[in-house]
Parts: structure tokens; C-alpha cells; sequence
């Protein structure tokens, strides 16, 4: 809008003559100046009914006059009522407020009523402002004829006689009215309520209406225009009623109004009546939209809360804590899974279903806010799914690595035993000073003891390796009682290293008295020698009897019974070594005997008795047997391993190939054309319901594979099928017959929505598939262009033909996949025959609504439209940013084009 503060340069202006369209009326006025010194009272009217009337205008600017012949002086809102009734700009008001800037302004508003085709005679911008009123009035009422009454048209009449007849035909035929002129025909007041009652009847009881009232009739019809038809009053019934002949001029105006308050009365209800069904249209897609923006962000919380709980790999301590993560995962895909999985199928028909409709009303297609695409919902399940399968790997490693720390824990504390046992008393005897009161043959047998107990001392040094590696290896694996471990073997340790020096110390005393002693006797030395080794062997063996041992397969548990069958065959040997052993202890005896050899007690050589030997020989006699029952016992866990892995291998080798046959038979079905399409849907619904009822046989097998579970086992070479292979098979199944069933639904939708028969679809599905040479349910570029030419379509390889192609190409292909699906041919080809609203239809609708204005305001969509969709409308326009804005002004262009995708709101 023109700022009407500021000023310009100075000029004056004469005009003379008429205007053309108004010239023929003017012409047969008296003279001007004589009408208004002959009669006050019509000078009276004309100030009231043209105040009114600039008024009715101005205040869309937000302003108006009090003071017709004041209020336009400086020509300021002279020129903003010129813009406001014309949709035009004015050259900029001059700054200023001297009589030359005042002057200059009106001069432009002058000239600008002149570049209209109208001549004012004898109207100069000096007498505009010095404030003659006749002048003024002069000028604005021909601004009445030029903008309000000249453009009326009825019958091949116009102006003034189009105005007069349109009267007579509305109030036609209404008893006490006879209009023939505009000012006595008007004095009773009931022409202007029949011409109300005639457009709006429910605003005036005409029947009640007397014709000796007339006031009350103005009044009634003045105040009833005023409230409801916004139309200000312009006169007043005492004005009109008062006198003896009615200013014709003020009456043209005030008739001037109701004509363009009625005249527009049915563009506005075939506007309005297009307006919604386009705004019903466009709010059933957005509750649509709204639906799959929920049903996503549900499915993707879901996803992203689940996710980190797959990815938590915080292990637990115990085999018991790890088989309740376990518990949960199973629960989490029995229980909490499957209704995703069956959302995500639904969230994929929905979306699909949105946009057919959308492309059928020739809507934009559905975009969803950032992050909720249907591909960002792929990706996220893709995500879930790598998680839940790392989560059940790692579950299972880690079932594996907790089995294995029990066992060396195991182990550990075994062979800690054994060596505590064997190393207690081992600190004292090697502290015993008994060499310093013992004879010389006391001594050469302490030092064949020493010597033998350093023999026995290296033979241990292996297992105190053994368990200081053993400890070093729970550590590594964060075993829970590791705390425990490590005291207990750095307790160990110290005691080993305390022994080698204690064993040291009491070599060097007994070399030192060693030339004092005597020979020690050869047979105990040699029953010390090889009893010392033996012992050790049979403590090994105990050991390895008594070692724990874990398995998976068959051939493991088979290699540990040869290995046991292996050692078993050594006992006759073992025992003949013992019987000579104990023969030479036997012989040392009768030696001594036959000489009369007192001899002190045990062999002084070794602590090895013979009945240590016997004893440890009989432990070693018991513990064969058990060894042969546990391994016995493991070769029947075995066998019943092999027995479920068989069992699980034969089901899944039945279940694998029937997913994928009837994958294979989906994608036949998806492009055969076998009856009507109703016919294929329910074809492909009983086919759905058959693929449901073998649900079962997936149930046994995760049964099954719950319990190859629960013995934990591992592998099975038996079959290529994984239960997660099977699971994924399964859904994807389901995800195909669904979608499948939905696309021929869509299918049903673009027929019955584009009038299309069941012969032109299957013409339609005859010509796709001909040209689909792979069945692939999709068309190459120039398989597409042989179907189009095979349909008529001229797309021949010139020029013209090419530049053809690719225009369709660009609306069936607009990603530049380099492939045409079913449905988008079936789309193509709806549109080409079927015709729909556009953008520019609904904005020419909104500017009749508004009264040719560039805006429009809420309390015009309220009187137009049904509440609801005056709501709907009013909540998304956008204020109007125009240079004739006014306050509360809407902008129903920028939401037209945004219902159809070309603009953003």
C-alpha cells in the first residue's frame, strides 16, 4: 500500500466533457451546480450516502472519513480509496503538507480517474482542495458510476438502465412495488425490502410489511442490510421519507450496494460447494497422514527402546543369571515381536493405500516427517534385526565361555587341593635339625631322603605351573571368584618359592656332615627311587581319573573313551611295577632279618610306604570303573544330542523348501491374470489363510529348537537351516502375501476411483505382461516404450516421438529407477483419461469468495463455508502479505497451491 503521508511535486489540472459508459447518463442530468442550489436536502443525502459508501471501503484499509469534503483535502485517502476499489497502485503521495503537496496528490488521484476513460468537467484539484463541496461530491459520484455502477450489465443493458431493470425484474413480483425511476419508486421503503426478501428471505417477513409505514419499512430494511449483508447505512429513513423527491444519486448508490452484495450470491455457493469437496478431500488425507505419523513413531520408539536392550552385553557372573537373559530373549521373541512385525506390515499397507488416494484426487504424494519414511522404518528393523541376532550370538558365546570357567574353576580348585595336600608338612620336615643327633647312617639316609624328596619336588613343579596358568586364564576370562583364586594361588606360590629355599638350606647342612656317614642301604635307596615315581604316577593317575571333562559331539566323547580304554591297558604293567617295588622292600626286610639288622622304623629314604603304594593302588582300582560310568553316561547325552539335532534337521528340511516354494508361487500369482480382480484377492486371501494354517509346523520346530537350546548344542551338520533362517523365511512370507494383497487392493481403488472396467484393466495387465519378458513385475525403458506404442501412443525414436517418451517416463519413473511398476502404469494410464481439480480452479473459487479481492478475511469463509471447514481453512492460511493488506487479511492463494503440492503454507 502507497504510504499517504508522504508528498510530491505540484500541478493543476482542468477536465471537461464526459466519460465513456457514463457520458449518456450524465448527459440527459440537469445541470450540477442548479440541482444542488435548488435543493439543500439532496446535498443533504449525498453527504450521508457517498460518506457511507467511501466508508464501506476504506475501512478494508483500516481507516475513513467523518468529513467528505474535508477528509479528501490533501488527497491522501482520495488516492487510498482509488486503490482499494480499483486492486491498483497510485503513484506515491508527495511529502509534505503544504497546499502545493495537497494539491499534487489530488492531481494524481484525478489523473488516475482519467486514465480510466472518465472526463470531469470542470473538476480542478484546487477546488478538491479548497474544500468546495459540490466539486466534491461531483467527483466522488463519478467514482460511484465509474467503479460501482458503470460495470453493471443486464440484458445488453448497462450502467444506470442495467441497474433499473435488474431492480424491476427482482421486485417484480411483490404487490405494492413498482419501481421506475430512483428516487420516488423508493419512498415507501418496500423496493428495498423485496429485494432483500427476494435473495435472503429468511431475513424479512415481507408479508407484515405496510406500505402506509414507511419509515419502519426503511428502518427494516436498512438495519436488516447493515447486520447480515454488510452493507452500511447510508441514509436515513427520515432523509428519504421527508422529502419530496429523493436524491437519484444517493439512491443509485445505496441500490449499487445490494446489487454487488447479490449478484455474487451464486458464484459464491459454486465456489463454496468447490471448496469443499476439494477441504474434505485434503482432511481425510491428513487424518490418514496423521494415523501413519503415530503408528511410525509407536513402531520406531518400540525399535529404538528395544535396540539398546539387545545391545546390552553386560555378561553375568553365574551360568544361572545367564540362562534368565536367555528366558528373556525367548520371551521377547514369542511374546513382544510378533505383534511389531504385524504392525510393521499394516504401517506398510497403510502408506501405500495413502498414497494411491492421493495420487487419485491428484495430490502431492505423502512425504512423512524426517526420520519416518518407510525406508528409515526398514532401516531401523534392519538395525533391530543384526541386534537380535548379535544378542543371541553373544548369548550363546557367552553360555560357552561361563561352561568353560566353570569347568577350570573347577579344576583349579581340584589341583590346588592336591598340591596343598601334598605340600602340607612339607615347611617342618624341611626345618628339622635331626641331622645334628642323628648316627652317620642316619644322615646318609637323610641325605638319599632329601634327595629324594627334590626328586619329588621337581615332579610337582608341572602341577604348580599348571595352577598358576589355570589362574592367569580365569582372569583373563573374569572369572566371578577370581579375588579368591588369586589369594589362593599367590598363596601357592610363596609356599613353592618358601620350599626351594627351605630345600636348599637343608642340602648344604646335610653335605656338610655328609663324609661322617655311611653308605645308605642300596634297596631302600632303590624302593625310594622308583616308589617315588610310581607314587607320582598314581597320583597323576587319580588325577586324570577324577579330571573333569566337557564335550559337544559324538566323535569327542568316542576319542576320551579310547584315550580312557588306552590307559586301562597299562594297568598290568603298572601292577607288576608295584609288585616289584614292594618285592624289594620285602627283600631289604629279610636282609635284615637274616643279619639281625635292627632297622629304626619306615624306609628313612622316602615317606613312600608300601601301604601308600597299595593304597593309592586300590583308589586307583575304584576309581576306574566310575570313570568308565561317567563316560558311558556322556556317550548316552550324546546320542540323544545327535537324536534332537536329526529331529530338528528333518522338520527344518521340510519347512525351509516350503517358504520359498511358496514364495515362488506369491510371485506368480502377483502377475498371472486369473478372473476379475476381486477374483485374485480372494484367490490371494485363501492363499494367505493356507500359509496361516501352517503356523503349526513352525511352532513345533521352535519347539524343537528350544530344546536343542536348552542341552546346548551348538551346531548341527545335519541341515543347512538355521532357526533364524526359518524365522526371517516366515516373515518375510507373510510381509509378501500382505503386500501382494495390497497392491491389487490399490488396483481396486484406481479402477472404481477412475471409472476404469474390468476389460481395460485386463487389457491393461495383458499388454504389462506381454511386455514383461522376466516376469520380474516390472518394465525396462524400452519394454515400456513397445507397451505405449502397442497402446497407441506415438513415442517412435524422432524427435518428436522421443521427447514424448521421456515426458511420460519422467511421470511413470520419476526416481530415475530405470523401471515402470504395474501400479505406476496403472496409474499413467488412469490419468490420461480422467480429469480433476487443480490448484488454479481452487484459487479463481477463494477470489470469488472474496469479492475479486487478492485476500480474504475469516468472517467472509464463515459466511461462506460450513463451520468446520471455515476452521480449517482460517487455522492454515497464512496472514496475506500484499500491499493492500488489511488487519486480519488471509492469504488463500499460497494454501491453495500448497493443497496441490506446489508451495509450501
Amino acid at each position: 500500500m502507497v504510504d499517504y503521508h508522504a508528498a510530491g511535486q505540484p500541478a493543476s489540472y482542468q477536465y471537461g466533457g464526459n466519460g465513456p459508459g457514463i457520458g449518456d447518463y450524465m448527459a440527459q442530468e440537469d445541470d450540477w451546480d442548479r440541482d444542488l442550489l435548488l435543493d439543500p436536502a439532496w446535498e443533504k443525502q449525498q453527504r450521508k450516502t457517498f460518506t457511507a459508501w467511501c466508508n464501506s471501503h476504506l475501512r478494508k484499509a483500516g481507516t475513513q472519513i467523518e468529513n467528505i469534503d474535508e477528509d479528501f483535502r490533501d488527497g491522501l485517502k482520495l488516492m487510498l480509496l482509488l486503490e482499494v476499489i480499483s486492486g491498483e497502485r497510485l503513484p506515491k503521495p508527495e511529502r509534505g503538507k503544504m497546499r502545493v503537496h495537497k494539491i499534487n496528490n489530488v492531481n494524481k488521484a484525478l489523473d488516475f480517474i482519467a486514465s480510466k476513460g472518465v472526463k470531469l468537467v470542470s473538476i480542478g484539484a484546487e477546488e478538491i482542495v479548497d474544500g468546495n463541496a459540490k466539486m466534491t461530491l461531483g467527483m466522488i459520484w463519478t467514482i460511484i458510476l465509474r467503479f460501482a455502477i458503470q460495470d453493471i450489465s443486464v440484458e445488453e443493458t448497462s450502467a444506470k438502465e442495467g441497474l433499473l431493470l435488474w431492480c424491476q425484474r427482482k421486485t417484480a413480483p411483490y404487490k405494492n412495488v413498482n419501481v421506475q425511476n430512483f428516487h420516488i419508486s423508493w419512498k415507501d421503503g418496500l423496493a428495498f425490502n423485496a429485494l432483500i426478501h427476494r435473495h435472503r428471505p429468511e431475513l424479512i417477513e415481507y408479508d407484515k410489511l405496510r406500505k402506509d409505514d414507511p419509515v419502519t419499512n426503511l428502518n427494516n430494511a436498512f438495519e436488516v442490510a447493515e447486520k447480515y449483508l454488510d452493507i452500511p447505512k447510508m441514509l436515513d429513513a427520515e432523509d428519504i421519507v421527508g422529502t419530496l423527491r429523493p436524491d437519484e444519486k444517493a439512491i443509485m448508490t445505496y441500490v449499487s450496494c445490494f446489487y454487488h452484495a447479490f449478484s455474487g450470491a451464486q458464484k459464491a455457493e459454486t465456489a463454496a460447494n468447490r471448496i469443499c469437496k476439494v477441504l474434505a478431500v485434503n482432511q481425510e488425507n491428513e487424518h490418514l497422514m496423521e494415523d501413519y505419523e503415530k503408528l511410525a513413531s509407536d513402531l520406531l520408539e518400540w525399535i529404538q527402546r528395544t535396540i539398546p536392550w539387545l545391545e546390552n552385553r553386560v555378561p553375568q557372573k553365574t551360568m544361572q543369571g545367564m540362562q534368565q537373559k536367555l528366558e528373556d530373549f525367548r520371551d521377547y521373541r514369542r511374546v513382544h515381536k510378533p505383534p511389531k512385525v504385524q504392525e510393521k506390515c499394516q504401517l506398510e499397507i497403510n502408506f501405500n493405500t495413502l498414497q494411491t488416494k492421493l495420487r487419485l484426487n491428484n495430490r502431492p504424494a505423502f512425504m512423512p516427517s524426517e526420520g519416518k519414511m518407510v525406508s528409515d522404518i526398514n532401516n531401523g528393523w534392519q538395525h533391530l534385526e543384526q541386534a537380535e541376532k548379535g544378542h543371541e550370538e553373544w548369548l550363546l558365546n557367552e553360555m560357552r565361555r561361563l561352561e568353560r570357567l566353570e569347568h577350570l574353576g573347577q579344576k583349579y580348585r581340584q589341583k590346588a587341593s592336591i598340591h596343598e595336600s601334598w605340600t602340607e608338612g612339607k615347611e617342618a620336615m624341611l626345618k628339622q635339625k635331626d641331622y645334628e643327633t642323628a648316627t652317620l647312617s642316619d644322615i646318609k639316609a637323610l641325605i638319599r631322603k632329601h634327595e629324594a624328596f627334590e626328586s619329588d619336588l621337581a615332579a610337582h613343579q608341572d602341577r604348580v605351573e599348571q595352577i598358576a596358568a589355570i589362574a592367569q586364564e580365569l582372569n583373563e576370562l573374569d572369572y566371578y571368584d577370581s579375588p579368591s583364586v588369586n589369594a589362593r594361588c599367590q598363596k601357592i606360590c610363596d609356599q613353592w618359592d618358601t620350599l626351594g629355599s627351605l630345600t636348599h638350606t637343608r642340602r648344604e647342612a646335610l653335605e656338610k656332615t655328609e663324609k661322617q656317614l655311611e653308605t645308605i642301604d642300596q634297596l631302600h635307596l632303590e624302593y625310594a627311587k622308583r616308589a617315588a615315581p610310581f607314587n607320582n604316577w598314581m597320583e597323576s593317575a587319580m588325577e586324570d581319573l577324577q579330571d573333569m571333562f566337557i564335550v559337544h559331539t559324538i566323535e569327542e566323547i568316542e576319542g576320551l573313551i579310547a584315550a580312557h580304554d588306552q590307559f586301562k591297558s597299562t594297568l598290568p604293567d603298572a601292577d607288576k611295577e608295584r609288585e616289584a617295588i614292594l618285592g624289594i622292600q620285602s627283600e631289604a626286610q629279610k636282609i635284615a632279618d637274616y643279619n639281625n639288622i635292627k632297622l629304626s622304623g619306615n624306609n628313612p629314604y622316602t615317606s613312600v610306604t608300601p601301604q601308600i603304594i597299595n593304597s593309592k593302588w586300590e583308589r586307583v582300582q575304584q576309581l576306574v570303573p566310575k570313570r568308565d560310568n561317567a563316560l558311558q553316561d556322556e556317550q548316552s547325552k550324546q546320542q540323544s544330542n545327535e537324536h534332537l539335532r536329526r529331529q530338528f534337521a528333518s522338520q527344518a528340511n521340510i519347512v525351509g523348501p516350503w517358504i520359498q516354494t511358496k514364495m515362488e508361487e506369491i510371485g506368480r500369482i502377483s502377475i498371472e491374470m486369473n478372473g476379475t480382480l476381486e477374483d485374485q484377492l480372494n484367490h490371494l486371501k485363501q492363499y494367505e489363510q493356507s500359509i496361516v494354517d501352517y503356523k503349526p509346523n513352525i511352532d513345533v520346530l521352535e519347539q524343537q529348537h528350544q530344546l536343542i537350546q536348552e542341552a546346548l548344542i551348538f551346531d548341527n551338520k545335519h541341515t543347512n537351516y538355521t532357526m533364524e533362517h526359518i524365522r526371517v523365511g516366515w516373515e518375510q512370507l507373510l510381509t509378501t502375501i500382505a503386500r501382494t494383497s495390497n497392491e491389487v487392493e490399490n488396483q481396486i481403488l484406481t479402477r472404481d476411483a477412475k471409472g476404469i472396467s474390468q476389460e481395460q484393466m485386463q487389457e491393461f495387465r495383458a499388454s504389462f505382461n506381454h511386455f514383461d519378458k522376466d516376469h520380474g513385475g516390472s518394465l525396462g525403458p524400452e519394454e515400456f516404450k513397445a507397451c505405449l506404442i502397442s497402446l497407441g501412443y506415438d513415442v517412435e525414436n524422432d524427435r518428436q516421438g522421443d521427447a514424448e517418451f521421456n515426458r511420460i517416463m519422467s511421470v511413470v519413473d520419476p526416481n530415475n529407477s530405470g523401471v515402470v511398476t504395474f501400479q505406476a502404469f496403472i496409474d499413467f494410464m488412469s490419468r490420461e483419461t480422467t480429469d480433476t481439480d487443480t490448484a488454479d480452479q481452487v484459487i479463481a473459487s477463494f477470489k470469488v469468495l472474496a469479492g475479486d479481492k487478492n485476500y480474504i478475511t475469516a468472517e467472509e469463509l464463515r459466511r461462506e463455508l460450513p463451520p468446520d471447514q471455515a476452521e480449517y481453512c482460517i487455522a492454515r492460511m497464512a496472514p496475506y502479505q500484499g500491499p493492500d493488506a488489511i488487519p486480519g487479511a488471509l492469504d488463500y492463494k499460497s494454501f491453495s497451491t500448497a493443497l496441490y503440492g506446489e508451495s509450501d503454507l
